[in-house]
C-alpha cells in the first residue's frame, strides 16, 4: 500500500494530511502527485467525480510554492461557485501548517470589490470561475504573468457550460513557461481541442475506464407516464425512509417546481439552481450537510462542486440528455467506501436508453416496480421498528416519571399495545395509502441481455463517436486490410469513447491480429474480446460481407 509519505510531500503538508486523516492516496493522487513534483511537462488527468482530484493537483503545487514571494504563482479555474469555494477550502486545510500561504477564491454572485481588495493584498493561489476571472483580468486587477501553474478542474463541464471564450481569454494572459494541468471526467472533443490549442506535449493519466460507474453504486429504474412522474417520485420517496440525497432535474424551472411541490407535501427538500443567490445557497448547503434537509433538488450545473460523502441516493427525475451526465450524477453517491443507489424515473419512450447506460457504466440497471400503497405502508412500519430497536433508552430509564409510564403500559396486553402504537403513528398513512392506483406504465424490462448467437463474438474497440468513429469508419477499417475483406460483421454499438461490434467466430482472431495496434485518425487502436452490442442489419434480416457501403442496412427492430 502506497502512503502519502512515500509521494515526496514536505513535513508541513504531511502534518495537515494527518489532521485530515489522509493516509492512502487515491489512484489519481498516487499517479499525479509524483508527476507534478518531478516534471514540468503539461498533464491531462482523466478521473471521475469524487476521486480526489483537488489533492492530486493541490498538494504538489503547495509543496513547490515559494511563500516568501508575494507573486501569484498558481491559478485554478473551475465551473461553479460551489466548487470554487470547495477547492479553496480544501487547499487551505492542506496548507494548515504551511506558513504565510494565501489562497483567494473569486467567483460571481458576490461583490467584486471585496475580492479585488484580497487580490491587492497579495495571494499565492487564485481559485476562480471563468467569468469572474476574465472580468478581473479586464479590470487589470488580476495579472497572470507570474504564474507557474494553470489548472483546469472539471474542464469538460466548463466547456459544456459555454465558457470557452472566457477560457481562451484567460489562457492568452498566461506565460508560455507555465505548467498546464487539465483535470476532467471525460475527454470530449471540446476538451481535446483546448488541450491541442493551449497545451504542449502532455502526459495523459487515465484512471479506470472512462465513464465507468463506481463499484459501490447500484442502479435502478422505474417507468412512469409523464403525467404520473411526480406521483411516482413521491411513492418512491415514501418507500425510502431516511433517504439522504440529490434529486436531479433538467431545468431551473423544473427544479423549483418540483422542490416547491415536495415542500408542500411535507418533504424536507430545497432547490438549488443558478437563480438562487449565493447567500441563500450557502445557507441551504449548510442545512443539507447537517441533514436538516434530506433531499436537495438541483440542476447538473448547480450541483457541481457539492462534496458530501454520505449520500444514500441520487435520483434522476428524468434521464439526462447526455449519457455521460448519468455517470456524473450517479458518482455523487457511493463515495468514501460507502454504498449508494442511483435511481432513474424513465418514461416508456426512454426505456431503450437504459441498455446504453448499462454498457457505459458496466453494470446492470435493475428494473423496479413503482411501490404500491401497501408497499409504502409496510416499508414505513418496518423502518419505524428498526429505529425503535436502535434507540438508546439508557438516557431516560432513570428519569423521574419513566417507571410511572412503564407501570401504566403494563396494564395493556402486548398485542393491544402494538396495535395502539401502529394506529397512533400510522393512521394518516393508512388513509393516504388506501386504494392508491397503480402508477407503473405497461412496459417491458429492456435492460441489456446478450444478443449474439453462438456463431459470433463481440469485440470491443477503444474508439467511438468522440473520435469521429462511425459505422462507415468501421467498414473502412475492416476493408483496409486485404486479409479481412469479406469478414461478416454483425451487431454494432457506437458509444462516445468506445465501440462494440460482433464478428463471426472464425474471423475474430484475424480482426484482432490485423487491427490491434494500428491507428485511426492518429489514435492507437486496442481491440479486445467482450462487450455487448445492438444490431445493424439488412432489411432482409441477414448479415452481409461488408464492402464499405451502408446502403440497405437499418437498425434492427425489437
Amino acid at each position: 500500500m502506497t502512503t502519502f509519505k512515500e509521494l515526496g510531500l514536505n513535513a508541513e503538508l504531511m502534518k495537515g494530511l494527518d489532521d485530515l486523516g489522509f493516509v492512502e492516496p487515491s489512484p489519481i493522487q498516487e499517479r499525479s502527485i509524483p508527476f507534478i513534483l518531478k516534471s514540468k511537462k503539461d498533464l491531462i488527468a482523466l478521473a471521475q467525480t469524487g476521486t480526489g482530484k483537488t489533492a492530486a493537483f493541490g498538494l504538489p503545487i503547495l509543496n513547490q510554492l515559494q511563500a516568501n514571494k508575494k507573486d501569484l504563482q498558481a491559478i485554478i479555474i473551475c465551473p461553479t461557485r460551489e466548487l470554487c469555494l470547495q477547492i479553496s477550502d480544501d487547499i487551505k486545510k492542506f496548507a494548515k501548517y504551511s506558513k504565510n500561504i494565501f489562497v483567494t477564491p473569486v467567483y460571481g454572485g458576490e461583490r467584486i470589490d471585496s475580492q479585488i481588495r484580497l487580490l491587492k493584498r497579495g495571494t499565492h493561489i487564485v481559485v476562480g470561475t471563468p467569468g469572474r476571472v476574465h472580468d478581473l483580468i479586464r479590470r487589470k486587477v488580476l495579472k497572470l504573468n507570474t504564474i507557474k501553474w494553470l489548472v483546469f478542474d472539471e474542464a469538460d463541464e466548463m466547456l459544456d457550460m459555454g465558457f470557452k471564450e472566457d477560457l481562451d481569454a484567460i489562457l492568452e494572459q498566461t506565460p508560455k513557461t507555465r505548467q498546464t494541468l487539465l483535470f476532467s471526467a471525460t475527454m470530449s472533443n471540446s476538451v481535446r481541442s483546448i488541450a491541442k490549442q493551449y497545451m504542449g506535449e502532455a502526459e495523459e493519466i487515465s484512471i479506470g475506464e472512462k465513464n465507468v460507474g463506481a463499484d459501490n453504486v447500484t442502479h435502478e429504474y422505474y417507468v412512469a407516464q409523464a403525467r404520473d412522474r411526480f406521483d411516482a417520485l413521491k411513492r418512491i420517496l415514501d418507500s425510502l425512509p431516511g433517504i439522504y440525497g440529490i434529486l436531479f432535474c433538467r431545468t431551473r424551472n423544473e427544479t423549483q417546481i418540483v422542490a416547491d411541490k415536495l415542500k408542500k407535501a411535507h418533504y424536507d427538500a430545497e432547490a438549488i439552481h443558478g437563480e438562487i443567490s449565493q447567500n441563500i445557497r450557502t445557507k441551504i448547503m449548510d442545512r443539507f450537510k447537517r441533514k436538516q434537509i434530506r433531499l436537495l433538488v438541483a440542476t447538473d450545473v448547480a450541483a457541481r462542486g457539492i462534496d458530501v460523502n454520505d449520500l444514500s441516493h441520487v435520483i434522476n427525475y428524468n434521464l439526462p440528455d447526455q449519457n455521460e451526465t448519468y455517470t456524473h450524477r450517479s458518482g455523487r453517491t457511493g463515495r468514501a467506501q460507502k454504498s449508494g443507489i442511483s435511481i432513474s424515473i424513465a418514461s416508456p419512450r426512454d426505456v431503450r436508453r437504459i441498455k446504453q447506460l448499462e454498457e457505459m457504466v458496466g453494470k446492470k440497471i435493475e428494473f423496479k416496480k413503482i411501490p404500491s400503497g401497501d408497499d409504502v405502508y409496510q416499508k414505513q412500519i418496518d423502518s419505524f421498528f428498526e429505529e425503535v430497536e436502535k434507540t438508546n433508552i439508557d438516557e431516560i430509564s432513570n428519569e423521574k416519571y419513566f417507571q410511572e409510564f412503564v407501570d401504566k403500559l403494563k396494564k395493556l396486553k402486548k398485542d393491544d399495545l402494538i396495535n395502539y402504537i401502529i394506529t397512533n403513528k400510522f393512521s394518516h398513512l393508512m388513509k393516504s395509502c388506501k386504494d392508491l392506483r397503480d402508477l407503473n406504465s405497461k412496459t417491458k424490462d429492456f435492460s441489456v441481455k446478450k444478443r449474439d448467437d453462438g456463431n459470433n463474438i463481440n469485440l470491443k474497440i477503444n474508439i467511438g463517436k468522440n473520435h469521429g468513429f462511425d459505422i462507415k469508419g468501421l467498414f473502412a477499417l475492416i476493408n483496409s486490410n486485404k486479409k479481412l475483406k469479406g469478414a461478416e460483421i454483425g451487431r454494432i454499438n457506437l458509444m462516445s469513447e468506445y465501440s462494440v461490434f460482433s464478428v463471426e467466430k472464425g474471423r475474430a482472431n484475424d480482426v484482432v491480429k490485423f487491427l490491434d495496434g494500428t491507428k485511426f485518425k492518429g489514435k492507437k487502436i486496442n481491440i479486445s474480446e467482450g462487450g455487448k452490442s445492438e444490431s445493424y442489419q439488412r432489411k432482409d434480416g441477414f448479415n452481409r460481407k461488408y464492402s464499405g457501403k451502408k446502403r440497405g442496412f437499418r437498425k434492427a427492430r425489437r
